[in-house]
């Protein structure tokens, strides 16, 4: 048989986390190290390997349902490779070490298990609950793979030139930065999601670090259901109002 398809066959690479293409990621497990990936991420494994999803602490649990921030993930364990993707998004591993990440966990594709999550609140200067509110910190050293609709732009902060990010666009950004969230109007509309300017919320970082942007204001759905055919993947359009997958 031949085929142009073949010419996308498996990347052969030392690296523990590795992009296979820019949309799929393959994690090498070798039995000492497991990782946490997201619940119905893997398209494909090798070897022996065990995918375990009622592994999280009461806890977490808890803390999810209180601020509808956290992480719905499955350990895998193992020895093998396991190929992780989520709805065709650009795929970026990361290196966590001391100063830390924060990040909308609605990104995150899969984590070292070794790494330590805790959620935590973006300050408003209105007092009510907007897109970004609550984030989650990662801390530890350990590697992170982060999702993105589209290729993102990194903009880096410094004491002499803060940032500004639609709190819709915003991904991840260095977690000893200084954040608020702040309305991007003035006008009596602003508890509208975009209020009458086109834009809504946006996160002010100032301090030493990084943003990482995404160049799209809508994530794919939440809260789709696994296992459901194309409800599965897109969710039902209840659920899904004002998102291009709709």
């Amino acid at each position: 048989m031949q085929s142009p398809l073949f010419n996308h066959g498996e990347q052969q690479t030392q690296e523990r986390y590795a992009l296979q293409n820019p949309q799929l990621l393959r994690v090498a497990l070798t039995g000492h190290e497991d990782i946490l990936a997201r619940k119905g991420a893997m398209v494909a494994y090798q070897g022996t390997v065990d995918f375990d999803g009622e592994y999280q602490s009461s806890s977490h649990r808890s803390t999810s349902e209180r601020t509808g921030e956290g992480l719905d993930l499955m350990r895998c364990s193992g020895q093998g490779t396991v190929y992780l993707a989520n709805l065709a998004q650009y795929v970026h591993v990361v290196d966590v070490d001391q100063e830390g990440l924060t990040v909308d966990s609605a990104y995150v594709l899969a984590l070292d298990s070794a790494l330590h999550t805790e959620v935590i609140a973006v300050d408003s200067q209105y007092g009510i609950s907007g897109s970004g509110k609550y984030q989650l910190n990662i801390t530890g050293r350990g590697k992170v793979a982060l999702m993105t609709s589209g290729q993102p732009l990194m903009m880096q902060v410094t004491p002499e030139k803060y940032v500004s990010v639609d709190a819709d666009a915003i991904v991840a950004w260095s977690t000893q930065l200084r954040v608020q969230m702040q309305a991007q109007t003035h006008s009596s509309n602003i508890l509208r999601r975009r209020g009458s300017t086109g834009e809504g919320w946006e996160l002010s970082f100032a301090g030493q670090g990084f943003a990482l942007v995404q160049p799209s204001e809508v994530m794919p759905p939440q809260n789709a259901e696994i296992g459901e055919g194309l409800r599965g993947q897109f969710g039902n359009s209840g659920q899904n109002q004002n998102n291009a997958w709709s």
